[in-house]
């Protein structure tokens, strides 16, 4: 039994970096799922068994089953139990056991770095196929996401983020760009839920300066400076993440 407790993320209590019972537990369970070789659509341990393996209470449980619930990685059957989700997705298999654990920085490197691939190409190719529509749906995400920057709301900055990004892999008009950038931010909100919760958003006054490079390299219908632009924007946005873990491990 491994018992849980609200502590820093390097594993040490006190040293000024609070993380929640619940998302503790969400990381757990998903280790505890890889470890024991469950598959999608396995059922799992119920809640009260979990609640004693990890040495937490069942509420807490709850709560991280909710989470990953949200996160497409745990479905929650009314009246038939806890099952390992069968939506896995695109990139499903990543990971240990065919996992992906947002605690394993390795794969959280990889990610950006696939995601660097995939949305340099999606601008690249928004700026020689994006009609008016996909110009102004862009443009909108953009101005969303300053305008949860400025008024300092979180769920309008992410919304907005999450616009943009979908918004340019649409404008590419290939289908199989837009389901993988969508798959691979799914995983980043796991790594940043989970992982990093309530820790990132440094690099949002740069990220809405960046937002607008981007969109005006594809406004202006100019391949290589929408790449260049969305590339430096992916690589900003990986050194927000490596600060965070920087100032985790080191205080």
């Amino acid at each position: 039994m491994v018992s849980l407790t609200s502590h820093d993320a390097d594993g040490g209590p006190g040293s000024g970096s609070y993380r929640p019972g619940y998302e503790l537990a969400a990381e757990r369970i998903l280790e505890l799922i890889a470890e024991s070789g469950l598959r999608p659509g396995d059922r799992m341990p119920t809640e009260n068994e979990l609640a004693a393996q990890l040495g937490t209470s069942r509420t807490v449980v709850r709560e991280a089953v909710k989470i990953l619930s949200a996160l497409g990685r745990v479905s929650a059957q009314k009246g038939r139990g806890l099952y390992v989700s069968d939506d896995e997705g695109m990139l499903g298999s990543a990971g240990r056991g065919g996992f992906f654990l947002p605690t394993d920085l390795d794969h959280v490197y990889m990610l950006f770095e696939f995601r660097r691939i995939q949305e340099t190409e999606a601008a690249r190719l928004a700026a020689t196929r994006a009609v008016p529509a996909d110009l102004q749906a862009i443009e909108t995400a953009a101005d969303l996401c300053r305008e949860g920057h400025m008024s300092g709301r979180t769920e309008l900055f992410d919304r907005g983020d999450d616009d943009f990004h979908l918004g340019i892999a649409a404008a590419s008009h290939n289908a199989f760009l837009v389901a993988s950038v969508r798959e691979a931010r799914r995983l980043q909100r796991q790594s940043s839920i989970i992982g990093l919760h309530g820790t990132l958003g440094g690099h949002a006054p740069e990220a809405v300066a960046e937002h607008t490079a981007i969109f005006h390299a594809i406004r202006d219908g100019d391949p290589d400076a929408a790449a260049r632009a969305a590339a430096v924007h992916i690589d900003n946005t990986l050194e927000d993440y490596r600060r965070e873990i920087q100032r985790r491990l080191f205080g």
